[in-house]
């Protein structure tokens, strides 16, 4: 059998830049006086995905950040506002990117959080990166209840590939915006289809 292991990293929202941490105190802010509630620590979800020998990172990242040339962009998509994104300063990319490196996965909080895989899980999910809906980054055109953002694709990812995520969270006192619009989603096409 096939050696496979599916990890999760808990990166602080703004982790390396400044403006995405303030702009993101501030969207949790004034969500958590919407809420009644107090403010609490933002995460976003990146993946690692490993079957026996390849190593690949998935995450969903600003498409003028160019890691590097062949990053395995997989998907774009627009930050924003729909028409927004005719712009690369207002695109995201969907990375699904062989020997790849998630920039600050050393200021993940509680370092990587494996998942329950196996061989077959972990192809599905791999499988399933190029195929995730263009939804426009920070809107929530399906009518999921959540913005959609790198959350809503690591969540569907692994729960459209059979991952039990059940016990997954984000580090204590923290939250992960977007992470139910991809378990939403799941549920929305599993009923479609059924």
């Amino acid at each position: 059998m096939e050696h496979a292991r599916v990890r999760v990293y808990w990166l602080p929202l703004g982790a390396g830049g400044r403006v995405v941490a303030r702009n993101g105190r501030a969207f949790e802010a004034w969500a958590a006086r919407r809420g009644r509630r107090e403010p609490c620590d933002l995460y976003h979800a990146a993946l690692e995905v490993q079957i026996c020998e390849a190593n690949y990172v998935i995450e969903m990242a600003p498409a003028w950040s160019r890691a590097a040339p062949d990053r395995g962009v997989v998907a774009t998509g627009p930050v924003g506002m729909r028409w927004l994104g005719a712009s690369r300063l207002f695109r995201y990319e969907v990375r699904r990117w062989r020997d790849g490196v998630i920039p600050d996965r050393d200021s993940a909080v509680g370092g990587a959080v494996p998942v329950l895989t196996d061989s077959m899980r972990a192809i599905h999910l791999l499988a399933l990166v190029p195929l995730v809906p263009e939804l426009t980054w920070g809107r929530d055109e399906l009518h999921l209840g959540e913005m959609w953002n790198s959350n809503s694709l690591v969540a569907w990812l692994l729960a459209g590939s059979g991952h039990d995520i059940d016990g997954l969270r984000p580090p204590p006192g923290g939250r992960a915006p977007g992470w139910d619009a991809g378990l939403r989603l799941v549920r929305t096409w599993d009923e479609v289809a059924a």
